[in-house]
């Protein structure tokens, strides 16, 4: 599997793209561990990981302690998060596999500068004109990714001074997030030392 952790920025795509050059991830899981980030570059993430044939999933990557001069190993957790943007990047996958102990949370966008006082603050009328023209992308994304717009319209009633809401087993289903059983997911494998400092870390030579 690849382990993908932390913010999506502006440079993750070109690091995604970067890692699929020297490592083959066609048909690969990637396990997202997010809490979102720039809503451009998840949405052309999760196009890209549709294009791989990659089946998405959502999980912590540990290593694992081996005897001296051993292959460096990792095993996956199953608790891990993935919330707001990241949650369309887990659309993405071919196949979408979602543990119970996973926990999946979207919101509103907003302006990333704003959002922790934002009925406080004062926009412009680009930042609204921004602001609707990536609502628009995001639903036009999940349409294209085969998901229930039911996950947008949700995401949209959460406004940035309320807590993310968390998605219940059977909305994951209904919204298209959980098409497999996590039954199937890797559970530990080697990993390779070198990692990439920004959202992808590292890949599994094996799947299972």
């Amino acid at each position: 599997w690849v382990a993908a952790t932390g913010p999506i920025t502006a440079e993750t795509v070109a690091d995604f793209e970067m890692f699929s050059q020297v490592r083959d991830l066609k048909g690969a899981t990637l396990v997202l561990d997010s809490g979102g980030g720039s809503v451009l570059a998840s949405l052309e993430l999760g196009r890209k990981v549709r294009e791989l044939g990659m089946t998405t999933s959502v999980g912590r990557t540990v290593p694992v302690l081996t005897a001296k001069g051993g292959e460096a190993r990792g095993r996956l957790i199953a608790r891990g998060e993935c919330a707001s943007m990241c949650v369309f990047v887990l659309l993405g996958g071919v196949q979408r596999r979602v543990p119970s102990e996973a926990r999946i949370l979207v919101h509103q966008i907003w302006p990333g500068g704003k959002r922790y006082d934002a009925s406080g603050e004062t926009y412009t009328a680009e930042e609204l004109v921004r602001i609707q023209r990536d609502v628009g992308r995001i639903a036009r994304y999940v349409v294209e990714m085969g998901g229930d717009i039911e996950l947008f319209e949700l995401a949209m009633k959460i406004p940035p001074w309320e807590r993310l809401r968390a998605l219940s087993p059977g909305e994951l289903r209904k919204m298209g997030l959980q098409t497999i059983e996590m039954a199937e997911a890797p559970t530990s494998g080697a990993v390779t030392v070198e990692r990439p400092t920004r959202t992808v870390a590292a890949r599994s030579p094996g799947r299972g």
